[in-house]
């Protein structure tokens, strides 16, 4: 018997290092690339209650009374307007963009320069931006600093003060058109010049990632510690299981993600003794650690990176940790 409610558990843990079905989770060409001992698996949550996958009563029982699954009503998850296909390109298409970002934020991390065409997908609603880009137009330049990629575009606004008014140089139509634009200020405090930029990226490495039943994009960081592990000659996990999660962007910032409860016991279901998790998950992640496991927070792709090293190379001592044991 179907109820209206949706029940979160653990899901399917798989280590990018490794296979799925006999296929490499990660292809690499055009680079060379070296063994590892260790384990780097992202971690899933399954869940009932969705359009076609309806939640029964046995199930919802079987949710309230354990201590690693959620129960919600159906509405705090699944829109009543969304179909199951709906959500499931939706998912689908955050997927491909994590991989794309994990594979932008890993060269970037090896050193390589990874060249991009930014293209404005239009302005952000209030800023000064709006009514001054236009979809399609290209950035080129920062106050007459050509903007090569993401990154440089990013460097460039760090230097700016919230307020102030840079001149964005973009090519609209084979011309270039100096725009002046009075920046904002995001969240973090750092400047904005209001505009969505949709990159596409010049890959100097052909690197694809085989995972077809699994969506969304909080598998990023692990895919871009695999794509490091694989590119780089020391073995950084040397024979340890480590699982985690983590958003990333093109940038290496690490964002937080749903359903850490329930990760953290899928990842010490199958073997894992560290987790790596956004450092903005810490609150939710105390109180909830299963025996055996420690929970280190994480920014950034560079301090994954040194925290999956450190572990390696049982150097652990001074790891940060956002943890206590839970509770029976």
């Amino acid at each position: 018997m179907p109820v209206p409610y949706a029940v979160s558990s653990p899901g399917p843990t798989r280590d990018v290092l490794g296979e799925h079905d006999g296929t490499p989770l990660i292809q690499i060409e055009g680079a060379e690339t070296f063994d590892a001992t260790g384990e780097l698996r992202l971690t899933t949550v399954s869940g009932t209650g969705g359009p076609g996958f309806p939640s029964s009563v046995v199930g919802v029982l079987e949710g309230w009374f354990s201590p690693d699954a959620v129960v919600q009503p159906v509405e705090l998850l699944y829109p009543p307007d969304r179909t199951q296909d709906e959500i499931d390109e939706s998912n689908t298409a955050e997927m491909v963009s994590s991989q794309e970002n994990a594979a932008v934020a890993a060269l970037t991390e090896l050193g390589y320069e990874v060249p991009a065409t930014l293209v404005v997908a239009g302005a952000v609603e209030g800023t000064d931006a709006e009514g001054k880009v236009e979809e399609g137009d290209v950035i080129v330049a920062l106050d007459g600093a050509p903007v090569p990629d993401y990154q440089g575009l990013i460097t460039q606004l760090e230097r700016v003060e919230p307020g102030t008014t840079v001149t964005l140089t973009v090519r609209r139509h084979g011309q270039a058109l100096d725009i002046p634009i009075v920046t904002g200020t995001r969240d973090d405090g750092k400047a904005q010049i209001g505009v969505f930029i949709d990159p596409t990226f010049d890959m100097p490495v052909d690197i694809s990632i085989s995972i077809d039943d699994i969506g969304g994009p909080s598998a990023g960081t692990m895919f871009a510690l695999g794509i490091i592990d694989k590119m780089t000659p020391e073995d950084e996990a040397a024979g340890e299981h480590i699982a985690g999660t983590g958003t990333i962007d093109v940038t290496g910032e690490v964002g937080p993600i749903g359903g850490i409860r329930q990760k953290l016991a899928g990842a010490a279901r199958d073997g894992a003794t560290w987790f790596l998790a956004p450092a903005d998950n810490c609150p939710e992640v105390v109180g909830h650690v299963p025996d055996g496991l420690r929970v280190v927070p994480v920014e950034t792709l560079h301090e994954a990176r040194e925290t999956v090293v450190a572990i390696g190379a049982g150097t652990t001592e001074d790891l940060p940790s956002c943890q206590s044991s839970r509770s029976t």
